[in-house]
């Protein structure tokens, strides 16, 4: 009996899988997809943390891809008429169940140039991407699908993305006497003011480029001057990272600010079958770290704004419809 996307969707979401603790949902994972008949291969990405390898069974043209990942905190399923609720149901348990309900139906039909991988730390560094990137560079595939909650379109370019934390540097005094000392605090205050009015750049397709102060540390008490402080930006890019680099550190520079860890990569263009509705996304995946398996395609059900969220949920219909989609694109694109 062919499984029930829906119920494997709860069933996966009922598993807590927080960035570094996908063990249990991998291992789950690896013997659901054996029974199905796949043969599965664990590739190691960090000790106790590993991608999953799953294929059809012949040379693998097409490569369905997702994350096990989620970000916390874990809240367990739960469904009313229309939608399935829980950390995960779009971000991205759902997608895993409607990709395996999509290769089940494949092999049946005979269908077995392809594979499933499914990794882990998308929501952080993408450390299971890189690694599997390098581990199945030889894999052969013309084509990686990725899925991620795009509202059932396909994603024809997302923004890059770029993080960046910047430390400024003060000089401690007693709070009692502020000019014999400089505020690290008030400097970082005055460079975020910057940040925030700056343009960083526009595309015709991409639209704005945004910048986002997400974390902010500094001093030690409120009766000393800071001496120390530290910011955590995140940009969502439609230029490159080296040049957003290039101009945050011109802007900090007065401030006595200094970039000490940087990471980004550059806005994608995917490939969308003819003919098939398309659409914009702003927000990061892991398609920037799988180019050795092939051209690359982003589609999923369900809304990234529901993604992260304390209702995070996905539409049963949605997930559903997106058996359909992956069974007929992995298809298609294997008879191409």
């Amino acid at each position: 009996m062919p499984i029930d996307p829906l119920a494997l969707a709860r069933q996966l979401i009922d598993i807590p899988s927080p960035t570094g603790e996908e063990l249990h949902v991998g291992n789950h994972l690896f013997d659901e997809l054996t029974r199905l008949g796949f043969t599965c291969r664990k590739q190691e990405a960090a000790p106790n943390r590993f991608n999953l390898l799953a294929s059809a069974g012949g040379s693998p043209r097409v490569v369905l891809n997702t994350h096990i990942d989620t970000v916390p905190p874990w809240f367990e399923s739960s469904e009313d008429d229309e939608f399935i609720y829980g950390r995960g149901a779009c971000d991205t348990k759902g997608i895993i169940a409607a990709m395996i309900a999509a290769a089940e139906r494949l092999r049946a039909d005979r269908i077995d140039d392809f594979a499933l991988l499914l990794v882990v730390g998308e929501e952080t560094d993408s450390i299971g991407a890189k690694s599997a990137n390098v581990a199945f560079k030889d894999l052969g595939s013309s084509y990686v699908l990725v899925g991620e909650p795009t509202e059932s379109m396909f994603a024809r370019a997302s923004k890059g993305a770029f993080t960046a934390f910047v430390r400024f540097e003060g000089i401690a005094a007693h709070s009692a006497y502020p000019h014999l000392g400089e505020s690290a605090i008030n400097k970082m205050v005055a460079a975020i003011a910057e940040i925030n009015f700056a343009d960083w750049g526009h595309d015709e397709i991409l639209g704005h480029a945004t910048a986002n102060v997400g974390v902010v540390h500094g001093g030690v008490k409120p009766n000393i001057i800071a001496a120390e402080a530290e910011c955590q930006l995140m940009f969502r890019l439609v230029t490159t990272p080296e040049e957003v680099r290039a101009q945050l550190k011109t802007i900090i520079a007065p401030h006595d600010g200094k970039i000490t860890w940087t990471h980004g990569n550059p806005p994608q263009h995917m490939h969308v079958p003819d003919g098939a509705d398309s659409t914009i996304v702003s927000f990061n995946t892991d398609v920037p770290h799988l180019g050795a398996l092939g051209k690359p395609l982003l589609y999923g059900p369900g809304s990234i704004l529901d993604a992260h969220g304390a209702r995070e949920k996905i539409g049963k219909k949605d997930l559903l419809n997106a058996v359909d989609v992956y069974y007929d694109t992995v298809a298609s694109l294997c008879r191409n």
